[in-house]
């Protein structure tokens, strides 16, 4: 089986390396195993050599993509920097992604290499991941993919996609064990020491509130919310704020944040509590009281609705993590 890891121009190392890396490892542990080797891996791109993060490094290719009549997997990593810089630079494969996928080829994304398989116009009115920090962009420049906000691993037919960072090993470990089998895929989880089961990158992700829109009331009432977020926010009371009807409130701030405002207030009191659990020992029901919340229950539930933990397993886990970010 060929995989063809695709080198970006303007590529993250972090993410070109690893494919490469895995399913070499995977024929390693093929043959401790008495099995045959099954992947042939290589590097292709469109020039001989191609700078990743910031010219930091220099990679070799083994193929140009024009010289690629057919591959089994192409690999897709994601660009460094601004996504629209990262596109352009790229602009060239498209056609040859498109191209390899009509011939038979599965296609796979890594984090935001999901904007240059959206490129392709193949994900239309299909599901796809991307890294969290991304979602709203991906989703104002490719508004016909469902794009699965929280997703770690999408599969779409022979598409595949992941979610931020290092959700990407995740899907590599997805495609080893489907590609070979899934001993191969355990050791290699053991290996990278990769947790093999998570399913959602929201623990991860950090809500900074969409703020990239044009509707200035709008904007007045996130600044509200986000300054009165321990208090009893009613939608009424937002709508009120703007002198505007309920149901034009609600429409107007959907449309601009993609969120209702229910969950908008949730999900800003759930950021504040995960910065109380990062950087203080105050424990789950001040934390709680803290952020608007009376009813154990309902904190608990949303909590992990939001980011996929507990509020313990989310301080357990996250204590003392030293982070004190705040809205932008």
């Amino acid at each position: 089986m060929r995989v063809s890891v695709f080198v970006p121009r303007h590529g993250v190392i972090e993410a070109i390396t690893p494919p490469f890396r895995t399913f070499n490892t995977a024929n390693e542990f093929l043959a401790v195993s008495g099995k045959k080797p099954i992947f042939n891996v290589e590097y292709v791109g469109l020039t001989e050599y191609v700078p990743a993060s910031g010219g930091e490094y220099m990679i070799k290719t083994d193929r140009l993509l024009h010289e690629v009549p057919e591959t089994d997997l192409l690999v897709i990593p994601p660009t460094f920097g601004r996504m629209e810089q990262g596109i352009q630079a790229n602009a060239e494969a498209i056609p040859y992604f498109r191209e390899l996928h009509r011939k038979g080829s599965s296609l796979a994304s890594l984090c935001a290499g999901a904007f240059l398989l959206a490129e392709t116009g193949l994900m239309s009115g299909r599901k796809c991941s991307t890294h969290w920090a991304h979602i709203k962009e991906f989703r104002e420049r490719y508004p016909d993919v469902e794009l699965e906000d929280g997703a770690v691993i999408t599969e779409h037919g022979n598409i595949y996609s992941s979610g931020g960072a290092n959700s990407l090993w995740n899907l590599l470990l997805y495609l080893v064990e489907k590609f070979s089998d899934r001993e191969t895929a355990i050791m290699i989880s053991k290996y990278f020491a990769i947790d093999m089961s998570r399913d959602s990158q929201s623990q991860f992700a950090i809500f900074r509130g969409q703020r990239n829109h044009r509707d200035a009331d709008i904007q007045k009432a996130q600044d509200y919310i986000e300054k009165k977020y321990e208090e009893r926010i009613t939608v009424e009371d937002l709508a009120e704020l703007l002198h505007v009807g309920r149901r034009t409130f609600e429409r107007r701030f959907k449309d601009a944040t993609n969120n209702t405002p229910i969950e908008y207030i949730q999900r800003v009191r759930i950021e504040a509590a995960k910065q109380f659990f990062e950087v203080s020992r105050k424990n789950v029901s001040d934390v709680m009281y803290d952020v608007g919340y009376t009813d154990t229950k309902a904190f608990r539930e949303i909590f992990k609705k939001i980011t996929g933990l507990t509020p313990i397993e989310y301080r357990n886990r996250f204590a003392k993590a030293g982070l004190s970010l705040r809205y932008e």
